[in-house]
């Protein structure tokens, strides 16, 4: 009688038991990370009233069961459902991390580890990464200071903001490429000047310079020069000036620093005659004086039949003086002249009459030419021609247009009209581009300059000839027009060289090794026609990695994010990405067996297996964190609630036992009545 009820008392402390495990659970059903558990009972001690007995052949009996009466239920194990992953909660907070995997981030209170999922961070004042609820600092592996990469070694409390990770360092330009089309067409190509590019360098210290560089034709359709030309500072002053220096050969060299001259005599032009003093009296041709004189093609046709009619025979010019110099002129142009640039007309032979090029898709002829003189004055191509008049060719071949006509012009230079040509007055050293010009036929180009150096009495000079081979030479291939080399071929890179030092005008030394040497891969450059346009463009960095020798200023911290693979990285406002730190792991054998410590918190147990200080990569057993995100509770309250209802059943149950037995007992202690 009295073991059922304490049958009765043992299965109502059971399932208050596991009532407290389910109250447990729905209490944490939205706390950060929390594994549900769950109780599972197990019968009591049996009292043993007859043991069991085997067969007995002799006497013919049987075996007999043996007799126990049980004592009730107890808790068999109370576990933990720690493997099972809980779901995603989105922060957008950058500092909240879940694990997915079977691992536990390893916290420290300052004298002992735990472990927890709950990913929940922040960066205290000291910049440490710590616990938001507790401030217990999060354990990883630090940086290798010398090769910049995690060493894996005990874990230590990871720092994050010190003050060596709010700022990156500079770094010096190293690198840099060329690309794009050189049209050698391109009007700059072939001009003093050349077709400048310039691109931004920074020194070791963070200060931001623009190179300036030119390319230029050297007469050669597949070989340009390409020299350096200036280096400015922040503000756009030339280094030069800056430093007071001679030139920008002191700071740095791109190839040949030379400029090599040498000086030869020329004997001066038949139509120029010298006073032996300083003037030269020079003859010259309508195309030499006359702007635009060749692109008229009616006049030029005209050759010998062209006069001068304004000015009067011994008349002046002022260069620039529009329409100043009067020519009067005949021709005569046969059809195919007619029929081509920049006439464009069409001949029909059985009519005998010329025809505009037809506009219209399928047309044969365009509108006819009633008035040829009129259609000729209106050519964009013939401006300046006036008073045209225009009848076939007495006598001429089918066709033929025998054109009289007037032509203004706008003289380039003073000049006097002599016959029917022009003669200037020429004076050292005021007229000294055109004397090389007209007298000793030499003009500058990009390749070449000349200077008079001394003149004889009779008109004979010394001329120095200045060639112009700085920099370094571009060579494309002939067929192809594809990049062959700088500076030699199969050559794809060469190299802005800075000095160490230079020496400026006043003596003062001016140390110039915050510089760092500038390789140039002109590799993706390319000589195609492109419209007479250039599209070259230099750029700093590597080709194959912008980021590579590109230099940089100073960087501020503007981010920083933790990887899947717990890796902490800086981001900066130069481009710089640093690594801070690695968040390590710690994993179980027994997970389940860890205690739970409070506060979201484990210690590991002799079940669970030790930690060994120096945990292990997320990725390395295929697991991984995310930030912005922390795991959910995995408390199922369906299930909590199903459970909840059987164990309510259950204790209800028993307390009937105790009831029940109760009744019993007052019935045996009435028999006595």
């Amino acid at each position: 009688m009295m073991r059922s009820l304490f049958s009765g008392v043992a299965g109502l402390k059971t399932h208050q038991t596991r009532m407290d495990v389910i109250g447990n659970n729905i209490a944490n059903v939205n706390t950060t990370a929390y594994k549900s558990q769950n109780m599972v009972f197990n019968d009591l001690l049996y009292q043993t009233t007859q043991a069991a007995s085997g067969a007995n052949a002799a006497s013919g009996r049987g075996g007999i069961n043996p007799r126990q009466i049980g004592l009730g239920a107890k808790t068999g194990a109370i576990s933990t459902a720690i493997a099972q992953q809980g779901s995603a909660q989105s922060t957008n907070n950058p500092w909240d991390v879940m694990i997915e995997g079977d691992s536990f981030f390893v916290v420290s209170d300052g004298s002992q580890n735990f472990f927890t999922r709950d990913g929940s961070f922040t960066v205290d004042g000291a910049g440490n990464l710590v616990m938001a609820s507790l401030g217990y600092t999060v354990m990883g592996w630090q940086v290798d200071p010398q090769t910049g990469d995690i060493r894996s070694d005990v874990v230590s409390a990871l720092q994050v903001m010190n003050t060596d990770n709010l700022t990156a360092p500079p770094e010096a330009t190293t690198k840099a490429y060329l690309g794009g089309i050189l049209d050698k067409n391109d009007p700059s190509i072939n001009s003093d000047a050349g077709a400048v590019r310039t691109f931004t360098i920074f020194d070791a210290q963070g200060y931001a310079y623009t190179v300036k560089m030119s390319f230029h034709g050297i007469g050669d359709d597949d070989r340009f020069r390409v020299q350096l030309d200036d280096i400015l500072d922040a503000t756009g002053v030339s280094l030069v000036k800056k430093y007071g220096l001679e030139n920008i050969n002191q700071i740095a060299t791109f190839g040949s620093n030379d400029d090599p001259q040498k000086t030869t005599a020329y004997t001066a032009n038949k139509d120029a005659t010298f006073d032996g003093t300083d003037t030269f009296n020079v003859t010259l041709a309508f195309s030499e004086i006359l702007q635009d004189f060749k692109q008229n093609a009616l006049v030029v046709a005209a050759g010998d039949n062209v006069e001068v009619t304004v000015p009067a025979d011994g008349g002046s010019v002022t260069a620039g003086a529009a329409n100043s110099v009067t020519l009067k002129g005949t021709v005569s142009l046969t059809k195919d002249q007619l029929q081509s640039e920049p006439y464009n007309l069409i001949y029909d032979d059985a009519t005998g009459k010329y025809y505009q090029k037809p506009t219209t898709a399928g047309a044969t002829l365009g509108e006819e030419v009633t008035d040829m003189a009129a259609y000729l004055s209106a050519l964009p191509s013939l401006s300046g021609v006036k008073n045209v008049t225009a009848v076939p060719k007495v006598d001429g071949k089918a066709g033929e247009i025998e054109i009289s006509f007037e032509a203004d012009f706008t003289p380039t230079k003073n000049a006097t009209r002599t016959g029917s040509s022009f003669g200037l007055a020429l004076k050292m050293p005021t007229d000294e581009k055109d004397i090389l010009k007209y007298v000793y036929n030499l003009e500058d180009t990009s390749n070449k300059d000349y200077k008079i150096s001394y003149i004889a009495p009779n008109g004979s000079a010394q001329i120095t000839e200045t060639e112009h081979t700085r920099g370094m030479e571009l060579i494309f291939d002939h067929d192809t027009g594809m990049f062959s080399g700088i500076g030699g071929v199969g050559i794809d890179t060469a190299t802005l060289v800075f000095n160490s030092s230079a020496s400026s005008i006043s003596g003062d030394i001016i140390d110039l090794s915050q510089f760092s040497n500038v390789d140039i891969d002109f590799s993706s450059v390319n000589n195609f026609g492109n419209g007479k346009k250039c599209t070259l463009e230099l750029t700093p960095g590597s080709k194959d990695s912008s980021a590579t020798g590109k230099g940089r200023k100073i960087g501020e911290l503007i981010g920083i994010e933790i990887g899947q693979d717990g890796k902490i990285t800086a981001s900066y406002d130069n481009g710089l990405t640093k690594l801070l730190g690695q968040i390590a792991v710690a994993e179980f054998a027994n997970a389940s067996g860890l205690s739970k410590a409070g506060n979201n918190l484990y210690s590991a147990t002799q079940n669970s297996g030790e930690f060994d200080g120096v945990g292990k990569d997320i990725t390395a057993s295929g697991g991984s964190m995310t930030s912005g995100v922390l795991e959910m509770s995995n408390v199922d309250l369906s299930s909590e609630f199903t459970t909840m209802i059987t164990t309510q059943r259950g204790f209800q149950a028993n307390s009937r036992i105790i009831t029940t037995s109760d009744t019993l007992l007052e019935e045996l202690v009435n028999l006595k009545r």
